[in-house]
């Protein structure tokens, strides 16, 4: 099962790109991971993708543990016209007490149990049989002598008296058993019925063969006697005659904590695994719910469970890569948590690159120098070290790019709003804190047609003064005049505190370009304050 790699809720250019650059040096190292997103890529990292011919990441809603994820027990099911004496001895040496009866394409028909088995001894229909030859042959260790009917079904009878005796009384639908009683052979021949199984295992003489195929009989040998021979062969019928069709079985792909209730409600000791076709899988019961293999995870760009994915809980952190300030999320045992104040996580990936000597394709390169871009704003945000500004430089001799050229044609590809509901604007990086006991919701977004929001300033308000947060705010940053506009769900006084401005709906806030160096730090403290 592959580590998935992703970033926060509402991905942004640096947690795509990361994620992806990350996954890459996973694998180069020997590990088996895959870059994933928790949200629809933006404009941004889809023209980054685009520009430099790389696959999106995989989207996933949550990292729950499912059907799939338990060590569930593998077993080989067997076709509806095996035999019942097959399936038992079958479970008998494999030391099971369920086969799952499959068709020619695995697909799941039914099961099979023990005690299906042994209420079939007890309650079963003595006198009827449908079967194969083959398994009759088989399960008592007999020779088919002649074969004209594959399929037998019908009504079973021993036959021990005088020929006489039965006259009039056997019909095509009959099937026999009997011993060397030749004139009770040659009547039952006469009479046509379906099949004679011969006991005691004696040579039949040539005639009552020829006999048999003149008269469409088929006729079997067994070395067994009449009395056993009586007792073993019902266990001959076809597993599918005491299958149990109707049953409760889970897709691979349920979530542990759906099909737990179920589980417990009823009292069945295993229950089917199969996939979205039906083909079967494997058993489960409650002692593989103890034992399950957690999803494993590296974050990157984040470190909260509140931006991070649904069910983390249920998850396995191997490692998180991260820039901003520790957050919430714990562990049971330790992990690699590298955190490090610079302006990107595309910068410590870039380093993480080179301290393990792995070579940079110029795909990667191209991901790892836009993330840094992106998430500086090409060195413009205060978040800003000389360390991504290193990084970029050795990337770009990787990549020969006009830098503001390209981080221009990023920006314009990435701002732009058209198409993006209100509600999608103002949740497209959008973040959740507890500042102060305050819940708390931030939103950013970056874009060159600022009248494009203003123009819808009231619904822009009315949407975000209807959020679920003590505090709720949109910072409209302008790349180029380097600040941003605020629309938000608070006290004026509390704005004008925070950011040293005359506050109203849509207010310039100059310089203000990062919501973790800024926007979050300055609302802190002027919580504080007005406490």
């Amino acid at each position: 099962m592959s580590t998935l790699v992703f970033g926060h809720k509402n991905p942004d250019t640096d947690s795509v790109t990361s994620a992806i650059a990350t996954s890459y040096l996973k694998n180069k190292l020997g590990f088996d991971t895959k870059p994933c997103v928790l949200g629809n890529i933006r404009k941004e990292a889809k023209f980054v993708l685009d520009y430099f011919k790389l696959s999106y990441p995989t989207l996933i809603e949550n990292v729950k543990t499912q059907v799939k994820d338990l060590n569930y027990d593998k077993i080989e099911g067997i076709s509806a016209d095996s035999s019942i004496l097959h399936a038992y001895k079958l479970m008998e040496d494999s030391h099971l007490r369920t086969l799952p009866i499959i068709d020619e394409n695995k697909k799941l028909l039914g099961i099979i149990t023990m005690k299906d088995i042994a209420m079939q001894l007890i309650r079963g229909d003595v006198n009827h049989i449908k079967t194969s030859l083959s398994n009759i042959a088989s399960d008592l260790e007999g020779k088919v002598l002649v074969n004209c009917h594959d399929i037998v079904n019908g009504k079973l009878s021993i036959i021990a008296f005088y020929y006489k005796t039965i006259a009039g009384t056997l019909s095509e639908k009959d099937i026999i058993i009997v011993g060397d009683r030749y004139d009770i052979i040659e009547h039952a021949i006469d009479s046509k019925v379906q099949l004679i199984i011969i006991t005691g295992g004696n040579e039949i003489p040539e005639k009552y063969l020829n006999l048999a195929k003149e008269n469409n009989v088929s006729m079997i040998c067994v070395p067994s006697d009449t009395y056993t021979t009586s007792k073993l062969i019902n266990q001959t019928s076809f597993v599918s005659s005491i299958m149990k069709s109707d049953i409760l079985k889970f897709e691979e792909c349920e979530y542990i904590d759906d099909i737990k209730e179920d589980i417990s409600s009823t009292n069945f000791r295993y229950y089917p695994v199969v996939n979205k076709d039906n083909v079967f899988l494997g058993f489960i019961g409650r002692k593989h719910l103890l034992d399950s293999n957690k999803k494993k995870v590296i974050l990157v760009d984040h470190n909260e469970s509140a931006q991070s994915v649904d069910g983390l809980d249920q998850a396995e952190i191997l490692e998180i890569i991260d820039h901003h300030k520790i957050g919430g999320i714990s562990t049971s045992i330790p992990i690699n948590f590298r955190n490090m104040t610079v302006g990107s996580t595309c910068t410590i990936v870039y380093n993480m690159f080179k301290e393990n000597n792995i070579e940079i394709p110029y795909e990667i390169a191209g991901l790892l120098l836009s993330g840094i871009i992106s998430d500086t704003l090409l060195f413009k945000s205060p978040t800003t070290t000389d360390i991504d500004k290193k990084a970029v430089v050795e990337l770009n001799k990787i990549l020969n790019l006009d830098l503001e050229k390209y981080a221009m044609e990023m920006f314009k590809s990435g701002t732009s709003l058209e198409g993006y509901s209100i509600e999608e604007i103002v949740n497209m990086d959008f973040k959740e804190f507890n500042l102060e006991g305050l819940k708390t919701g931030i939103g950013q977004v970056f874009t060159l047609d600022i009248d494009s929001i203003f123009n819808k300033k009231d619904e822009f308000l009315d949407y975000i003064n209807n959020t679920k947060y003590d505090i709720c705010l949109l910072a409209i940053t302008d790349i180029l005049k380097e600040g941003s506009y605020l629309l938000y769900k608070a006290k004026d006084k509390l704005i004008s505190t925070a950011f040293n401005i005359e506050a109203n709906q849509g207010v310039f806030v100059d310089g203000a370009v990062s919501r973790k160096k800024q926007l979050v730090p300055k609302l802190t403290e002027a919580i504080k304050i007005a406490k």
